[in-house]
C-alpha cells in the first residue's frame, strides 16, 4: 500500500481585504502518496496555486489543515521546494551562486554547510540539467529555458522530499518546454529517493505526460482525481497510439469545455 505523505484535510482557505470576503478553497480533501507525481489542473481562477501555497507554508487555512508526515503544516519547511513559472533569480548572482545560496540557506538550520561545499552540490546539480558549461552566467545572460532549469536545479539540490511546481514551463516556447518536461521526469524517474512532485498546469497533455494522477479542480474544490494508468517512460509521441491516453484526453477535455459543471460546494451550486 502507497504511503501517504501530504494529506489534505477539509481544507478551507477565504481571503479578506476591505471588509470583503472571498472564499478561495473550500472543503478540500486529498491524499498524495510518497514519490508521486501528481498533476493539478483546471480554468483560471479555481485555486490551483493558491492550494499550492497552502502546501508550501506560504497561506495559511482558515479551516481544516495540510499535514506532511502526519505533521500539521504552520508554514514554509526544508522538506519543501518550490519552482515559479517566472524563475525568481537573483539577477545579480551567477547560475552557479544562486543555485549555492539556496542550498546553505535550505540547509542552515539542519546542518552548517561551508561555501566550498555549496558551491560543488550547485555544480553537481547543474549538471544534471544539463547546464555545466554556463554556471558562470548571470541570469540575464540565460535563456528563458536555461534560467528554468537553473531554477530546477536549484531545488532539487536543496533536496526536498516534496517539489512543488507552480506552471513552470508555462512561459517558455513549445519545444524547449517539451524538452524540460522530459528533462524533469528524466531526473524525477532516476532519483534513488524519488521526490513527490505537485505539478500545477492548463496543459492537458503536459499533465497526461508527467503525472501519476490529475486533480481536476473547479473554482473553491477538487471535481475529479484521474489514474493515469499509462505506462513509463513516456513521450508525445507514444501517447498518441495509446488509447488510454485518448481516454483520458477526452475525459478531460469533456470536464474542461462542458457547458455546465455542477458541484456543490459549501453548499451552493457552481456553474463554470
Amino acid at each position: 500500500m502507497a504511503e501517504t505523505l501530504i494529506e489534505v484535510r477539509d481544507l478551507g482557505l477565504i481571503y479578506e481585504k476591505e471588509k470583503e470576503t472571498f472564499q478561495a478553497l473550500d472543503h478540500i480533501n486529498l491524499e498524495i502518496h510518497k514519490g508521486e507525481f501528481v498533476c493539478i489542473i483546471g480554468s483560471s481562477g479555481c485555486g490551483k496555486s493558491t492550494l499550492l501555497s497552502v502546501l508550501e507554508g506560504l497561506n495559511k487555512p482558515t479551516t481544516g489543515e495540510v499535514l506532511i508526515n502526519g505533521k500539521v503544516v504552520n508554514g514554509a519547511g526544508p522538506e519543501r521546494a518550490v519552482v515559479f513559472q517566472n524563475y525568481s533569480l537573483f539577477p545579480w548572482l551567477t547560475a552557479r551562486d544562486n543555485v549555492a545560496f539556496a542550498v546553505r540557506k535550505s540547509r542552515k538550520k539542519l546542518q552548517k554547510i561551508r561555501k566550498k561545499e555549496s558551491l560543488e552540490i550547485a555544480d553537481e546539480f547543474l549538471e544534471r540539467v544539463q547546464l555545466q558549461g554556463f554556471a558562470n552566467k548571470l541570469p540575464g545572460e540565460l535563456s528563458g529555458g536555461m534560467q528554468q532549469r537553473v531554477a530546477i536545479a536549484r531545488a532539487l539540490a536543496c533536496n526536498p522530499q516534496i517539489l512543488l511546481m507552480d506552471e513552470p514551463f508555462g512561459a517558455i516556447d513549445a519545444k524547449t518546454r517539451e524538452n524540460l518536461q522530459q528533462l524533469l521526469l528524466k531526473l524525477w524517474r532516476e532519483d534513488k529517493n524519488k521526490k513527490t512532485v505537485v505539478f500545477v498546469t492548463h496543459d492537458l497533455d503536459e499533465a497526461l505526460l508527467l503525472a501519476d494522477r490529475i486533480v481536476f479542480m473547479v473554482p473553491k474544490g477538487v471535481h475529479q482525481i484521474l489514474d493515469v494508468d499509462i505506462p513509463r517512460p513516456r513521450s508525445k509521441e507514444s501517447l498518441f497510439d495509446n488509447s488510454e491516453y485518448r481516454r483520458l484526453h477526452g475525459e478531460l477535455v469533456k470536464l474542461f469545455y462542458k457547458e455546465h459543471i455542477y458541484k456543490e460546494i459549501g453548499g451552493e451550486e457552481v456553474i463554470i
